[in-house]
């Protein structure tokens, strides 16, 4: 319609050189609008090999009050960086076997926790494909950048505070999912406090939450059960405490005179439990964004620090006695 080559829209499109004659541009720009003409995203992603996208892979997609900042945090990064954002689980994999997103509709992937198995992370890395992993370290000898929350350290000072402040001396740890790397050091970072204090490690007093509210309600009750003393709880997440307080309160047990409870995270909620929950403030948005500037950096070629590791802080409310 403008009585011109596809190459000399490209250019009027693009505004790349050489610049096209004014009253060229103004034919094509007239036949553009005639045409209610927009240019084709996926094709010219297809002549540069840049999707213009990246993706978050999660293992699943949760409801809680975790995955919200998680994900705004994603999304700040990714539209900071000019990249659309593709979510999606392992859970809408191809029969195949072919990933939700990646190599074909990505131009990186934030990998959220386990959402892809080393054999996976190892293929990917070796096509040089743009990889940051979140709350999870790569595995031995593979280079991809990981970010992580200080959980030891958030652990061992909120354990040090019952102990210290409370005199708790008996002090449950609701351990999170089997494998969970955050689960692991907030572990440490309890059995570390125990030591630090004299207080021998009582194996029955670890048990397991899972990072949900229910398996932690009932994991309370079954120790409630069993008559084990116990004086506090330090749950793993959030979630975890409010579960463990719901099963002290079904049991008749006072919150914090009786067990004192708190948690970590400082999810949004936790302010509003009864009692406000004690806990460690980790930045989850701060890690989403901080996944996505990471990833930008790699897809832009440039170099990035292997490990971040985020400060954490002990958040005061009344569930510990506070």
């Amino acid at each position: 319609m403008a009585g011109v080559s596809i190459t000399t829209v490209s250019r009027a499109l693009n505004q790349s050189a050489p610049p096209i004659a004014g009253d060229t541009l103004a034919r094509i720009q007239s036949a553009i609008a005639e045409l209610n003409f927009v240019p084709h995203t996926a094709a010219r992603n297809l002549s540069s090999s840049r999707k213009n996208a990246i993706g978050l892979l999660l293992p699943q997609i949760g409801w809680d009050d975790y995955f919200p900042p998680l994900l705004r945090g994603v999304e700040a990064g990714a539209v900071e960086n000019g990249f659309d954002l593709l979510i999606a689980s392992r859970r809408f994999d191809t029969p195949s076997g072919r990933r939700a997103v990646g190599p074909h509709n990505t131009d990186g992937i934030v990998v959220f926790t386990d959402s892809l198995s080393d054999t996976e992370l190892r293929n990917l890395h070796g096509q040089k494909f743009p990889l940051v992993m979140l709350h999870r370290t790569p595995p031995e000898n593979l280079p991809i950048p990981h970010i992580h929350f200080e959980n030891k350290a958030g652990a061992r000072g909120i354990v040090d505070h019952l102990i210290e402040t409370h005199s708790r001396r008996r002090i449950v740890f609701l351990a999170g999912p089997s494998g969970n790397e955050d689960s692991f050091w907030r572990e440490a970072g309890y059995r570390s406090a125990l030591e630090a204090h004299g207080l021998p490690v009582d194996e029955n007093l670890i048990i397991p939450g899972n990072f949900e509210d229910a398996d932690a309600q009932r994991a309370v009750e079954s120790l409630l059960t069993k008559n084990i003393s116990f004086d506090a709880i330090f749950a793993g997440d959030d979630d975890s405490a409010i579960g463990a307080i719901t099963a002290l309160n079904a049991a008749g047990k006072r919150v914090p005179e009786d067990i004192a409870v708190v948690g970590f995270d400082d999810l949004p909620t936790s302010r509003f439990c009864n009692p406000p929950l004690t806990t460690v403030s980790a930045t989850i948005g701060e890690a989403g964004y901080q996944s996505t500037q990471l990833l930008a950096k790699l897809i832009n070629g440039l170099e990035v620090e292997s490990m971040t590791l985020l400060p954490t802080r002990l958040v005061l409310r009344k569930s510990c006695g506070c």
